[in-house]
Parts: structure tokens; C-alpha cells; sequence
């Protein structure tokens, strides 16, 4: 059988991360260039793990975006959906690690190539030949960007294909939290799968995420599975016959960089092979189980791609910690 295609549609930067980690970024004195952007590191995290998968956004036509075009390239990700602007750079985000592997950002966005993908230049075709799309939120900030991807999902829905959503929360680049709240959950009720973390779900609800009633007010009719990560401890998951929680795998933390990215990248990999993970229980908790792990060995270096995981990473982790 082939292997079931995964498109990834939105941003990808580079990120400047201080070469010490635990300093501000006025205290850095110097930052190494790591590439970025979350539907990216999906892509990449997928195709890492012995996946098929493509991203569809826009570069400026620098070197910073001839650069990430040849890293996808390198990391075995579908470039036909790529395209460059000769008037707009490509998006760069400075990111500081505290002292706990957490991060702070500063984004430069001015607009950056990403943000002005038209309609016009999407590849449609590839959409169509996907089994699941995916994409955040960072891509409904603003026009034309914001048409395009209200016109990639119509493209999937219309084909039939399965809509992944990791909203990805970046409050910095909204004009306003409410703004964010709003325009966040314009799409909710599209997606197939959704998959929010702990302070998201605080966030988007104004309630306490550790509690059923107020993830659960997050579903929707056409919802077949929402997933909330939490952090090291695992992620909990809710369709409309069942729900639980998967518990994570401890680790030593450098970076959290990219961790949220390798979950969603493994658990569309597993989802892709097989279907009927959304109607059987045990299939999706072993799905997520390996999608922790695969969240966990990211965070033990630095940077989001150079760590994504093999599954034979995954497998050590998940060996190691069931003794």
C-alpha cells in the first residue's frame, strides 16, 4: 500500500536562540540560527519517522529562505508546495531558553513572506492527493495569508480529507488576546482533530484545563478526536465514545523547542498508517503513548528539527521507562 501523504500548510522561520541557555535576550552576546515554524517541524517530525509528507507555504527570495527550502528538502519533506516573494523577507523569531527549557519570543514579521501566500499559489493538487491536513493558527493572522488557508481547508474538506489542527498559540502575534481567542476559534468547528495544550485549553475557555466539563466544552459535532498535552506528565484524549489520559515519559529537558510538534508529527504519522485509531481505544493510546515519547526525546537537545526523533529513538525511551 502507499504510504499516505500528509500535507502541512503555514509557517516556517528561523529562530535565534541564545547561545547559553537561562539568559535574556539583551544578555546573550550570541545566537545560533535553528529553522522553526510549527506546521514545518510537523512535516519534518513526520517524514523523520519514516512518513510521507509536504509543506505548502511562502519564503521571501533571501537566503534565509532558500536556506529553510533546503532544509525541508533535506529532511525529506514535499517541496511542491513552496513558493518565494521577492518583496518580503522570511520570518525570523529570537527565542530565548530560561533557566527550565521554557521559552520567551520576539518575533520580526513585517510583513514576512509567510503572511502574503495568496490563494493564487496554492498547490491545490497536492492538497487533494493528502489523507490528513494540517495546519495552526499563525496563518489566519492575516490577509491575504489568512484567504489562502481558508482555501486550503475547503480544498481538503471538499476531497475528502481528514483536518488536523494544532492551534499554537503565539499571543505576541495577534493584535490583541481577544483577537487571538476569536480568530483561533473561527476554525474550530472544521477541524477532525484537534490537539490543544493545557494553557491553551485555559486560555480559549477562561477555566481550569485539568478539569473534563471545560475541555469538554471544546468539542464539536464534527470532532473525532480533541487531544490536550500536558507536558511531561502525557496528554489526555476525548472522542464522543471514550476518554482518557496517556501518561509521559520523564526526561532531562534542555530544550522544549519543537517537543508539542514531534507529539503531532508522530501521533498524523501513526493516524495515517491507520485509520481506525479514532474508534479503538486501545490502538489510540498505544498512537499516543509513542507520539509522548516521541515529544520527550525532543526536548533532551536543542533546536526543533536537528531533535525530532527516529522511531527507533521512541522505542529506546518507551523500552527504558516500561521496566
Amino acid at each position: 500500500m502507499a504510504t499516505p501523504l500528509i500535507v502541512s500548510f503555514g509557517e516556517m522561520l528561523i529562530d535565534f536562540v541564545p547561545d547559553t541557555s537561562g539568559v535574556s535576550l539583551a544578555e546573550s552576546t550570541g545566537f545560533l540560527k535553528a529553522p522553526g515554524g510549527a506546521p514545518a517541524n510537523v512535516a519534518c517530525a513526520i517524514s523523520k519517522l519514516g512518513g510521507k509528507s509536504a509543506f505548502i507555504g511562502k519564503f521571501g527570495d533571501d537566503e534565509f529562505g532558500h536556506m529553510l527550502v533546503n532544509i525541508l528538502k533535506k529532511n525529506g519533506v514535499n517541496s511542491e508546495g513552496v513558493c518565494f516573494d521577492s518583496h518580503a523577507r522570511t520570518a525570523l523569531a529570537f527565542v530565548t531558553l530560561k533557566k527550565n527549557g521554557e521559552r520567551e519570543f520576539m518575533f520580526y514579521r513585517n510583513p514576512s513572506a509567510d503572511m502574503l501566500l495568496k490563494e493564487s499559489e496554492l498547490n491545490k493538487d497536492l492538497i487533494k492527493k493528502a489523507k490528513i491536513f494540517h495546519y495552526g493558527s499563525i496563518s489566519l493572522i492575516s490577509e491575504p495569508c489568512r484567504a489562502a488557508h481558508m482555501a486550503a481547508m475547503k480544498t481538503a474538506k471538499d476531497a475528502g480529507v481528514l483536518l488536523s489542527y494544532d492551534p499554537n498559540v503565539r499571543l505576541p502575534l495577534w493584535p490583541s488576546t481577544e483577537a487571538a481567542i476569536e480568530g483561533i476559534k473561527s476554525i474550530w468547528n472544521e477541524a477532525d482533530i484537534i490537539k490543544v495544550s493545557d494553557d491553551e485549553v485555559t486560555l480559549l475557555t477562561g477555566g481550569d484545563a485539568e478539569k473534563d466539563d471545560v475541555v469538554l466544552s471544546l468539542m464539536h459535532d464534527k470532532l473525532k478526536l480533541l487531544i490536550v498535552t500536558d507536558g511531561e506528565k502525557g496528554c489526555r484524549y476525548y472522542t464522543k465514545k471514550f476518554k482518557g489520559r496517556v501518561p509521559g515519559y520523564s526526561v532531562k529537558t534542555v530544550d522544549t523547542t519543537g517537543a508539542g510538534d514531534s507529539f503531532v508529527g508522530a501521533f498524523l504519522f501513526s493516524l495515517g498508517k491507520d485509520g481506525s485509531i479514532l474508534d479503538d481505544e486501545g490502538k489510540l493510546k498505544e498512537a499516543l503513548a509513542f507520539a509522548n515519547a516521541c515529544g520527550a526525546v525532543c526536548t533532551t537537545q536543542k533546536g526543533a528539527i536537528p531533535a525530532l526523533p527516529t522511531p527507533s529513538d521512541a522505542q529506546q525511551l518507551m523500552k527504558s521507562k516500561s521496566k
